[in-house]
């Protein structure tokens, strides 16, 4: 399923949570952590804190890589961090070096399961202040290429299966070491 938000929808709605569009300041909990979020008017908890946002494929104590479901996109990956942080520079060296050894991990399970012609990197947090990182395999033929697959579709794109088991397999032999 892809994440997109519907023309004249809320800012919450690509994520199933209630319309907060009529703007104001409110502070969010998220496992015990409150933070401001502007131009929102419910609390509403933090979606990576409360769920495991897609099928597990790995994790140890500091992150955990998710497969998203989306039949567009079979190769995305989901590199989230544990805990309730908003920014690269809110870790310290060893776990932002943890963190985007994960994300370089799947990138190269995705690569070598899937030989993709593409694969894209993308951290931004703009809907969902929790740090993660889209690893998105890409091929010439799918719905966006060369655009983002969050642009407009070019074309119907082409269906491609993932063998999830080659994939699992693949990220606990490139990440044994991190998970200590």
């Amino acid at each position: 399923m892809r994440h997109r938000r519907a023309r004249g929808s809320g800012q919450g709605a690509w994520l199933g949570l209630p319309d907060r569009s009529r703007g104001g300041v409110n502070n969010y909990t998220c496992n015990a952590k409150s933070y401001l979020d502007v131009n929102k008017l419910a609390v509403t908890p933090c979606k990576l804190c409360d769920s495991a946002a897609g099928e597990a494929l790995w994790q140890d104590e500091l992150c955990r890589v998710v497969l998203v479901e989306d039949r567009d996109y079979p190769g995305f990956c989901r590199v989230i961090l544990n805990q309730h942080v908003s920014e690269m520079t809110d870790l310290d060296a060893a776990a932002r070096y943890g963190l985007m050894r994960a994300v370089f991990a799947a990138e190269q399970a995705l690569r070598e399961l899937m030989q993709p012609a593409k694969i894209n990197l993308a951290s931004f947090g703009n809907r969902v202040a929790h740090l993660h990182w889209h690893v998105i395999a890409r091929f010439a033929d799918d719905k966006h290429f060369p655009d983002s697959i969050w642009s407009e579709a070019r074309r119907a794109g082409a269906p491609r299966p993932i063998d999830r088991a080659a994939l699992q397999r693949a990220l606990h032999k490139l990440l044994p070491a991190v998970a200590k």
